[in-house]
């Protein structure tokens, strides 16, 4: 195929869910649902881990990111999606799309990088409990969220800069929900050598390297809970990492299946399915998650129920 042949798009088709009105309408229900519920919780851990002083530490720290980069996530691809519920054609411009895909995959790495931080921040409170306070101090837990953030953005950039550049000869039908790396891929009418190296690269940036972090910090942590004697004392230890644990198991979970199948075998269906679960199901999740497992953060918003209450009278 000549140069001359290779062309871009204006904008992209996405296929979408279902073309069925009916289904479309329980769906914009449904979804819209999970996102006022993902804006109102999230939210909520913001303002109490800012308003109540006896959250300002590590790990509230490190949860109130989380939980801004979920908000911004979902916000990156749900809105549209909504809007796509009731239009029969559903397009996205050729510049939208980009930036849809550069948030997207920038949010998606940085969430598994702050899971890696808080993964060792928990370790150092079961391991090193006396040093707690001197290890994980401000810088330090500065310094760990401003590395999750550059990590993730730089990632994003690579990435989207080697895929949305690739010609697409006229076609632009998306088989998906959203602008996606693989989606965006398929469609491409030359060698993609490159870009398949490029997601190998950010899968092991974004993936690998804090799973396994993940995965060490655990096992010492596991370690170092068997040599406690007593049953509370264990009990006690364990519960300081419930809520973290689950969500890593959400999270990472879900990725490393998708990334152990092998690519002939997956579907549109599958991707559309785990691309729904990382933008709509685990921002809605992580904030029920966190504050129903933690007593700190009931105690909370208990304390700004009641001087709120107090304020008024």
């Amino acid at each position: 195929m000549g140069r001359d042949n290779l062309t871009w798009v204006d904008e992209f088709v996405l296929l979408g869910l279902s073309n069925d009105r009916q289904t479309q309408a329980g769906l914009f229900v449904l979804f819209g649902a999970a996102y006022l519920l993902t804006l109102l919780g999230n939210g909520l851990i913001i303002v109490l881990i800012l308003l109540d002083t006896r959250l300002h530490l590590p790990m509230y720290f490190f949860l109130c990111n989380l939980s801004v980069v979920d908000i911004c996530y979902t916000s990156s691809g749900v809105p549209q999606m909504l809007v796509h519920f009731l239009l029969e054609k559903k397009t996205i411009s050729f510049a939208r799309c980009g930036t849809q895909h550069f948030f997207s995959l920038a949010l998606g790495g940085i969430e598994f990088l702050l899971l890696a931080a808080m993964a060792y921040d928990r370790y150092v409170a079961v391991c090193d409990p006396l040093r707690y306070v001197a290890v994980m101090g401000p810088r330090r837990c500065a310094v760990l969220a401003a590395v999750s953030w550059f990590v993730g953005i730089a990632n994003s950039a690579v990435e989207t800069a080697v895929t949305i550049r690739l010609p697409t000869c006229g076609h632009n039908v998306l088989n998906h929900v959203a602008c996606e790396t693989l989606a965006l891929v398929r469609l491409a009418c030359v060698d993609i050598t490159l870009n398949q190296a490029a997601i190998v690269a950010s899968s092991v940036v974004v993936l690998l390297v804090p799973c396994c972090l993940v995965s060490l910090s655990y096992a010492c942590i596991v370690a170092a809970i068997l040599q406690i004697r007593s049953t509370a004392g264990r009990r006690k230890a364990f519960g300081t990492c419930a809520s973290h644990l689950t969500v890593v198991s959400m999270s990472y979970g879900m990725a490393l299946v998708t990334h152990i199948q092998p690519r002939s075998t997956a579907s549109a269906s599958q991707e559309k399915v785990v691309v729904l679960f990382y933008a709509v199901v685990t921002p809605m999740l992580n904030p029920l998650i966190y504050s129903l497992r933690n007593k700190e953060m009931q105690a909370a918003l208990s304390r700004v129920l009641t001087g709120s209450s107090e304020s008024k009278r």
